[in-house]
Formats: structure tokens, sequence, C-alpha cells
């Protein structure tokens, strides 16, 4: 089930969704994209050494398996998609007090561009974006420059 909007509000909340990911016990269901900025944000500021590229495909390779979605060339981990994301979550990061609430950080990058699911597109077109290559390496926008 997943959690009502909000529930990712405060640091506490924030946490537990960031260590049942990296432990593997968060439901699926849970795994959306509010979560993955939330996580994102969460090991930007408590584990860093998890946001290297090598590091993070191991995180959320390891998660898809655990919840047995396939890690393949057309599900599971999107090599692109998580760097780009990342990018964005840092620089909301960057932007914010070094002691904001992590609730607060992650309500402003939710009301952001970011927050769309296909925020994404305004940078790659799709066929790029969805590509074999782009899932499996870093590929740079096609369309537009990321702005981070």
């Amino acid at each position: 089930m997943r959690p009502p909007d909000g529930q990712l509000a405060d640091d506490a909340a924030i946490a537990r969704l960031a260590r049942a990911v990296l432990d593997c016990s968060l439901p699926k269901a849970q795994w959306t994209h509010e979560a993955h900025f939330a996580l994102a944000l969460w090991l930007a500021r408590e584990r860093p050494d998890c946001l290297e590229p090598d590091a993070i495909r191991a995180v959320i390779t390891r998660y898809n398996e655990a919840t047995l979605t396939p890690n393949s060339d057309s599900a599971g981990y999107h090599h692109t998609i998580t760097l780009a994301s990342l990018r964005g979550a840092r620089a909301c990061l960057a932007q914010a007090a070094p002691d904001a609430p992590l609730g607060a950080v992650l309500a402003g990058l939710m009301a952001s561009p970011l927050g769309r699911s296909d925020w994404l597109l305004d940078y790659w077109s799709r066929p790029v974006l969805m590509s074999v290559e782009a899932r499996r390496d870093w590929v740079e926008p096609d369309l537009a420059p990321l702005p981070f």
C-alpha cells in the first residue's frame, strides 16, 4: 500500500523509507516517484558514498531484485534516469539551508518541475531516454542540457 501524499513530510519518515530501500524491505507499491527523490535526498545528506554511479546502481538493482522487479533492457534499473534524478535532488538540496528539514526540501522538489513524473522529457526525447543504451549507461540529453 502506498503511503498517502504527505507521508514523507518529515525527516523521520524519509529516513525510514531510505533504510527500507537499503535493507530491501520497502514494499514495491511504496517505491513511487516521490520515494525515489526522498531516497536521493537522504542519501545525499546521510550516505553520499551510495550516490557514486556504481553504488547507486547496486542499491537499486538489489532492491529491484528483492521486490521481484527484473533489471533488464526493458525494465528495472535505468542509469540515465537515476543519475539525472540524483543531479536534480542534489541541486535542490544545495539550494536549501544546510540544516533544512529533508521533508521541506522534498516538498519543494515535488512542487517544482521535477515533481512531474515526465520531467525528463523536457531534456530527452522519449526514444533516446527509453533506449537500451540510456538504461545501461549515462546518455546526454538530446533536447536541452540539464539546468544542474
